[in-house]
């Protein structure tokens, strides 16, 4: 549940910490002192998206931190899930702040965390009901997943989802392999001639740029091998004696003791220079004896630089473009066996599809059935004395959340045929059917704590205070926060915290405070009159307040 909501420099509320009840919490207040405030505060440290324009005039930054304790099994998971755990004290702490350059953070748990993160934690933490939420039972679409959650039918949802997958997975590849023969003809031309062309070019990996360099070696090469000949001639001599013939007859020459070390020196040099001479020899006949066909180089390299434009930057590129083509021409070739393994594949999935429809749909029908009559209960309770609800589940066409089409129809007044709810729904009526529905969902939900946003929207007298114990109901098994502008409602609360909005300074300023029991009777005199708080006035709300208990 929400233990304790601290929030800063949001809007009108400059600095605010609220402690709420494990019961039934309401917040009352003026129209315009902030109630809506405190509501944005929580969606927002739950992670939802925020404009810069929240942030308190002439702040820079703003900062909203809940406090959650006894949190439920699937909130664990998902804490546990995004390596995150509650505290030793079993608290769960989700801080966000903003700042005016748009930047925004989030930690739960005292670790920095993305906005997702929070979003997936935070719907097991909090349900928020708002009006939106209202109109969200005039969209028929809608209307299944209330059925599902009743029917707790996951798994059989889930392997319908993952045959429904499979069906159109296989579906997709019997069209594509259903081509006309024409085009089919026209693409196993095409891709035989890449095959060829790739085939006969023999590409080999890391030959371009060997190829490069080769011709880089073979447009030096007259150069270079004119060099090595001239070196070869100084070394070894033509016409006339080469260095390694003068020093061998230089040695000759000093024959003589006083020469020894002179004679040693230039035998040594000798030795290497018949050495350097012999390698340069080789090098001459191995690299320099035939010329590199420059030409024949050039047209390789043109030859894989055409290739290249056609079928990947890069040898391996093209051989991966290679197998790829070989294995589409193979599919196409084989094509007829394939479709036929693919027309036994799909007839035996449908026949799966079919048999878990049947099961979603048996799932539906049987929770459909007791929703019906939990929520048209609740609603005779709730000031509907000749209410008549009903789930309407007729088949249509499969789609990944089964073959059903589901819609609440409803009769209001004795006399009335049933008609789709969306038609005929009054305000006042939606948010009684919206809490009906809530009270039925209650118990499969795994979230404690609930918020009511404007739930009395369109409801006065006798069908306010029965929402309002109906909500007390709820209470006993959940958190509950209810924003609320009638008394009814309001007094049945276990505690009340009243919005107040002040001017200082040319500042407005909203705090929130706990009401006594004294305060409540007055907050609930205001919220019955609006204007001066008579004897008479005060008396009936200390009556409903004592009452409501």
């Amino acid at each position: 549940m929400l233990d304790f909501l601290h929030i800063e420099n949001i809007a009108v509320i400059e600095l605010a910490d609220i402690d709420f009840y494990s019961g039934f919490n309401v917040l009352t207040g003026e129209t315009g002192a902030g109630k809506s405030i405190i509501i944005d505060s929580i969606n927002a440290v739950l992670g939802a998206r925020t404009s810069k324009d929240v942030i308190r005039s002439g702040c820079d930054t703003a900062c909203v931190i809940a406090q959650f304790s006894d949190v439920g099994p699937a909130a664990i998971k998902a804490l546990k899930e995004n390596d995150l755990s509650p505290d030793e004290d079993g608290k769960v702490i989700i801080q966000r702040n903003l700042s005016v350059d748009s930047k925004t953070s989030f930690r739960v748990c005292g670790r920095p965390v993305n906005a997702a993160t929070v979003r997936e934690i935070g719907k097991y933490l909090i349900n928020i009901h708002g009006q939106h939420d209202n109109q969200s039972l005039l969209d028929v679409d809608k209307h299944c997943g209330f059925i599902d959650k009743l029917a707790e039918n996951t798994k059989v949802l889930t392997d319908y989802s993952d045959e429904f997958k499979n069906f159109i997975s296989l579906r997709r590849e019997l069209n594509a392999l259903e081509t006309d023969d024409e085009a089919k003809a026209i693409k196993i031309d095409l891709l035989s001639y890449q095959i060829d062309e790739l085939e006969k070019a023999n590409v080999k990996v890391g030959e371009f740029e060997k190829l490069k360099d080769d011709l880089k070696l073979a447009q030096d090469f007259e150069k270079i091998a004119k060099r090595l000949n001239e070196s070869m001639m100084i070394l070894k001599g033509d016409e006339n004696p080469g260095v390694t013939e003068a020093v061998y007859n230089a040695i000759k020459l000093l024959n003589s003791e006083k020469c020894a070390a002179i004679s040693d020196k230039l035998n040594t040099a000798l030795e290497l220079l018949n050495d350097s001479a012999a390698e340069l020899e080789i090098l001459i006949d191995n690299e320099f004896s035939v010329p590199l066909d420059t030409e024949k180089i050039e047209e390789r390299l043109d030859l894989l630089r055409r290739l290249m434009l056609k079928y990947g930057n890069s040898e391996e590129k093209m051989l991966e473009f290679l197998e790829n083509a070989k294995s589409e021409l193979q599919k196409i070739q084989f094509s007829d066996k394939r479709a036929e393994e693919l027309g036994e594949l799909l007839e035996a999935s449908q026949a799966r599809l079919i048999e878990t429809g049947q099961a979603l749909t048996l799932s539906r029908e049987i929770a459909a059935e007791k929703f019906s009559a939990n929520v048209c209960d609740i609603l005779k309770y709730l000031d509907m004395p000749n209410v008549k609800f009903k789930v309407n589940i007729e088949k249509g066409t499969y789609t990944k959340n089964g073959c059903d089409n589901v819609e609440f129809l409803i009769s209001a007044n004795v006399g009335e045929d049933l008609r789709p709810l969306a038609k005929i729904a009054s305000g006042g009526e939606l948010s009684r059917i919206m809490l009906a529905i809530k009270s039925v969902l209650t118990d499969k939900d795994d979230v404690e704590t609930l918020i009511f946003d404007e739930v009395d929207t369109g409801i006065s007298g006798q069908a306010a205070t029965k929402v309002a114990r109906r909500l007390k109901m709820i209470a006993e098994r959940r958190q509950v926060i209810c924003v609320t502008h009638l008394a009814q409602i309001a007094a049945f609360a276990e505690k009340q915290l009243l919005i107040k909005k002040e001017s200082k300074n040319n500042k407005t300023f909203t705090t929130v405070v706990p009401l006594d029991y004294d305060a409540r009777i007055h907050e609930l005199a205001r919220i019955m009159s609006g204007t001066d708080i008579t004897e008479n006035l005060y008396n009936s709300a200390k009556e409903l307040l004592d009452n409501s208990k």
